[in-house]
């Protein structure tokens, strides 16, 4: 395929997505982006918009962040000062027919594409990509436990609510540091898995009764699964850590109301922007590809 005939826009993000620009531009496609970290120096080959409605004009593709979509259809960037919504009018400007490559859109993003002619491709949940920025998700997590507790990892008691593939690199990592590890899931069999890999395995329902025991409870599921009745039996000295996509799994107004020690570390993999932005450019460009070899 011809690369240069392409223009990408990169939109909204953070130091990761200044990496996925640059390998963009090294194919030769013409790359706008918008709403990350500019570094000083600038990056090669890219052109810096003056917004993101600017950006995306003319793209054929459109590359969007990992973490998700606020509750309120802004997109992830946490260093912008505005909040990124592509709406209809904004995405109108896209050259036909377009892509978006992006985490996950939600219903409104999704309803703005089906009637401009938009088609979106997710890569959230892909495993292999998943897999490869893990190792940095984990230690973005070590370091936030490290710098919001007063004990060490070691011979804590943690709980990892979850375990798909996030979840069990954290389940992982927590035995090798000798954390005292358990583990809630709904799937008996990831419950075995998690029994073979060191850690004691529970039931979601039994969550309630092991919350007075834990240091630390890390949830990996972006769904509500830490509520109110888990949040209350915690001890006060207990950190809570979120680390799912929207809507995120702990109850962050009752964690509020009863003073826990709560973080919702979206975006983790920020913690290595070069490893990740290149692991995650190696899986855009194959749907890049594949979607121009269906042509």
């Amino acid at each position: 395929m011809d690369w240069k005939k392409l223009v990408i826009a990169v939109v909204a993000g953070d130091r990761r997505e200044q990496e996925i620009a640059r390998l963009a531009a090294a194919t030769g496609a013409g790359v706008r982006a918008y709403g990350f970290p500019w570094p000083d120096a600038g990056i090669s080959g890219v052109t810096l918009a003056p917004d993101a409605r600017s950006a995306l004009a003319g793209a054929d593709f459109a590359l969007f962040p990992i973490p998700g979509i606020a509750p309120d259809g802004a997109l992830f960037a946490p260093q912008c000062p505005q909040r990124i919504i592509p709406d209809r009018d904004m995405l109108a400007g896209m050259r036909k027919p377009a892509h978006v490559i992006l985490g996950w859109a939600d219903q409104n993003l999704k309803r703005h594409g089906e009637a401009l002619g938009i088609t979106f491709h997710e890569y959230e949940w892909d495993e292999d990509l998943m897999l490869l920025r893990g190792p940095a998700i984990v230690e973005g997590l070590l370091k936030v436990m490290i710098e919001n507790t007063d004990i060490t990892i070691h011979k804590s008691s943690v709980c990892v609510v979850g375990q798909g593939t996030i979840g069990f690199l954290v389940t992982r990592y927590m035995v090798a540091l000798g954390a005292r590890t358990h583990v809630a899931a709904r799937n008996k069999v990831q419950r075995a898995a998690a029994h073979a890999a060191g850690a004691e395995s529970h039931t979601l329902d039994e969550l309630e009764q092991l919350a007075p025991r834990l240091d630390t409870i890390v949830s990996t599921v972006p769904a509500p699964v830490i509520g109110r009745n888990v949040l209350e039996k915690l001890p006060s000295h207990a950190l809570v850590v979120d680390l799912a996509a929207p809507p995120g799994g702990v109850d962050r107004d009752a964690a509020q109301d009863l003073g826990r020690k709560f973080v919702w570390a979206r975006g983790m993999g920020m913690r290595a922007p070069i490893t990740v932005g290149q692991s995650q450019w190696s899986g855009i460009r194959e749907r890049i590809e594949t979607i121009m070899g269906e042509k």
